[in-house]
Parts: structure tokens; C-alpha cells; sequence
């Protein structure tokens, strides 16, 4: 594979695996309704910062890791733990701010380190990675080395930022039809990552 063929496998895998729900994704929606899509923009910077090296680890562990089974468990016991932890911090954001909040546009430099937080805490990037890497090295689709794994994040980064722009552009062209599931955003964000913490759970038992 050439070099360019990585940087488009890394785009469309990581804009296929953006596309679903999940907290980083909705968390794009309810900035974007409550400080604007520049705001929003910047967070999805902050999304991508990282992304480029879960993207870069996951393929890396990938290749050294795969009969390692006790490392990854390790991983995943951690991954568990932060994913409960996020849940009970969204249904508490849910239960505690019940008043309606004016539109407020958010510091550009807030909402990066904003973005870099929240995508360091995303627990399914490298496992996700993980997976799909093993998979293609399995069918020989895909060799790491450091120039492979390097061209591979940066279509992976290029690829979720797509996504997460699009969504930040339809929730800022859609505010009216989306207000209503704004207010329930950190109930959603709760459910989503209560039950990937609890599926991870009742796995590792």
C-alpha cells in the first residue's frame, strides 16, 4: 500500500467510527447549540490533537500487544472505571442544571483544552483502533512501522474531524429542532457511557 492509501484508510475508518453516538460527537452538538460552530470548531481541534496519537497507539499495540491478552485486560479494567466515572458526572450535570441557559460563546482557547480533556478521556479511541488495526494485520491489509502508523493518524485525524465538523454545522443550522434534545444531552451522554461502562463490566466478569 502506498502511502497516500493509508491516510485515506485512516480517514474512512475514523469517519465511520465518528459517525455513531457517543459523548464526544454529542458533546460537539451541545457546544455548538450553546457557544456557536467557531466554539465548536476549536473543541473539535482540541478532538483531533489527541486523536492523532490514540490513532498512532492503537495501531501500534496492535502489532505488539495482540498476544498479550493480560496487558489488555489491564486497559480495559481502567477504560471501565473512567466510563462510570463520566456517567455519573453527566447525570449529575443533568440533575443539577435545570435552569435554561442563554446562548454563551465559550473562550476559543477554553474550548480546545476543553476538546484535549474530553478526548483524553474518551476510553474507546485506542481500543477501537485496537481492534480494527488487528484486523487488517490479520488479513495482511495493513504493516506498522512508524511512517505506516504516522500517514494512518493523520487520515484518522483528517477523518473524525470531518465528521465532528458536520455535526457541528447541522447542530448550529438546526438549533430549533435541537434544543429540546440539548437539554437532555447530559442524560444522553450519562446512558451512553453508563452502558459501555457497565457492557465492559459484565465482559471483564
Amino acid at each position: 500500500m502506498t502511502l497516500v492509501s493509508f491516510i485515506l484508510l485512516g480517514f474512512v475508518i475514523a469517519a465511520l467510527g465518528s459517525i455513531a453516538p457517543s459523548f464526544l460527537n454529542l458533546t460537539v452538538v451541545k457546544f455548538s447549540l450553546k457557544s456557536g460552530r467557531k466554539s465548536a470548531l476549536y473543541l473539535i481541534g482540541g478532538y483531533a490533537t489527541v486523536l492523532f496519537f490514540q490513532a498512532n497507539l492503537g495501531a501500534y499495540l496492535a502489532n505488539i500487544l495482540m498476544e498479550n491478552s493480560e496487558y489488555i485486560t489491564t486497559i480495559q479494567k481502567i477504560g471501565t472505571a473512567i466510563l462510570i466515572l463520566l456517567s455519573i458526572h453527566f447525570f449529575r450535570l443533568h440533575y443539577t442544571s435545570k435552569q435554561e441557559k442563554k446562548k454563551k460563546e465559550i473562550d476559543k482557547s477554553k474550548a480546545y483544552l476543553h476538546g484535549l480533556g474530553m478526548s483524553l478521556l474518551n476510553t474507546t479511541a485506542i481500543p477501537f483502533y485496537f481492534t480494527v488495526i488487528s484486523f487488517l494485520i490479520g488479513m495482511e491489509y495493513f504493516k506498522y512501522s512508524l511512517v505506516n502508523g504516522t500517514f494512518f493518524s493523520v487520515g484518522s485525524t483528517i477523518g473524525s474531524f470531518t465528521t465532528y465538523a458536520v455535526y457541528a454545522t447541522l447542530a448550529n443550522k438546526l438549533e430549533g429542532k435541537l434544543s429540546f434534545v440539548a437539554t437532555k444531552m447530559d442524560f444522553i451522554l450519562g446512558c451512553l457511557t453508563g452502558v459501555l461502562g457497565i457492557g465492559n463490566l459484565i465482559y471483564l466478569l
